[in-house]
């Protein structure tokens, strides 16, 4: 199983990086130097806000102590994530 998930979630990742750099951001890189810097930098901001999401979820859990309060602090800090990564991306990542 953890190689499943490592497999998809690697993949996932390959896959959403040329979806936003092709749809999103319209971008091309100079070489293969500047794309797989561009990627590794990419991996950094999803990191950055998967903790944005974490923080939310099990902050939500802690505070409330339940199901509920864990899922809408989940979908609270999903949200926050996604405007943060995108700007983030932006700013940073597709430049």
């Amino acid at each position: 199983m953890p190689l499943s998930v490592f497999v998809g979630t690697g993949g996932g990742l390959v896959l959403k990086f040329l979806l936003d750099k092709t749809w999103i951001f319209r971008y091309q890189h100079r070489d293969m130097s500047h794309g797989i810097q561009s990627f590794a930098l990419y991996t950094v901001m999803g990191l950055a806000t998967t903790a944005i999401f974490w923080a939310f979820e099990f902050g939500g859990d802690a505070m409330f102590h339940s199901e509920a309060a864990r899922f809408i602090g989940g979908a609270i800090g999903l949200a926050i994530g996604y405007v943060v990564k995108y700007r983030l991306d932006k700013k940073f990542v597709f430049s």
